[in-house]
């Protein structure tokens, strides 16, 4: 079994209740910034707990299908008018992409900031790999055959789905629209709310959420 490298990209945001709003910061301040109680021993509505962190590093992830912006990383560059680039990984966490290069297989730490869309079961694995295995070898996944709009890294993961018969995965694969609907959008929709705080975070340093007690 390989050793995992250790890649930390949370930023460790921090959620607590004191005396109403629900308060996010990097890390707890030493006062409440909405009555300037002293934290130390102060009585929590809501005790401290860390944001749950959306990406993932897609090595780390075997059999599965992941996806991040073309250019930058989801923290600090994406947008929602913002190209995505989907790829899928091995049984070993190895990344197989299609892009303007072609056909390319890596651990390429560009894919260290990724959302999961989804995983296949340790049953499917060498099923999973043959699969992948096969489609590979289709001579039409070279850097000359590709087109940004018509032949693209969603054409190569959605043919490989449909040939894999992977239940609702596979389903979905079948039209691009109805995947995005079913795979992609709830994802970055969740994910968007992330980043938007830790952008806020980012400027502030700290966020108080003024709508009640619901995030």
């Amino acid at each position: 079994m390989h050793k995992k490298v250790k890649v930390d990209m949370d930023p460790g945001i921090v959620c607590f209740q004191h005396c109403g709003p629900k308060v996010f910061c990097f890390s707890l301040p030493e006062h409440c910034p909405v009555c300037s109680a002293d934290l130390a021993d102060a009585r929590f509505s809501l005790l401290p707990f860390r944001v749950p962190y959306p990406f993932v590093r897609a090595s780390q992830y075997s059999c599965a299908v992941v996806i991040k912006p073309t250019t930058g990383d989801f923290l600090n560059d994406y947008y929602n008018s913002m190209d995505l680039h989907i790829g899928v990984t091995t049984s070993s966490g190895t990344i197989v992409e299609f892009d303007k290069n072609g056909l390319r297989r890596h651990h390429n730490d560009q894919w260290n900031q990724c959302l999961l869309l989804d995983q296949a079961t340790p049953p499917w694995r060498e099923h999973w790999d043959n699969t992948l295995m096969q489609i590979c070898k289709q001579k039409h996944w070279s850097s000359r055959n590709y087109s940004e709009d018509r032949h693209n890294c969603y054409t190569f993961v959605l043919n490989f789905l449909k040939m894999l018969n992977y239940g609702n995965l596979s389903n979905a694969a079948s039209n691009k629209t109805s995947f995005c609907e079913k795979f992609i959008i709830p994802r970055t929709t969740s994910a968007g709310k992330y980043i938007s705080l830790y952008r806020k975070l980012k400027d502030t340093g700290c966020y108080v959420h003024k709508g009640g007690s619901n995030k």
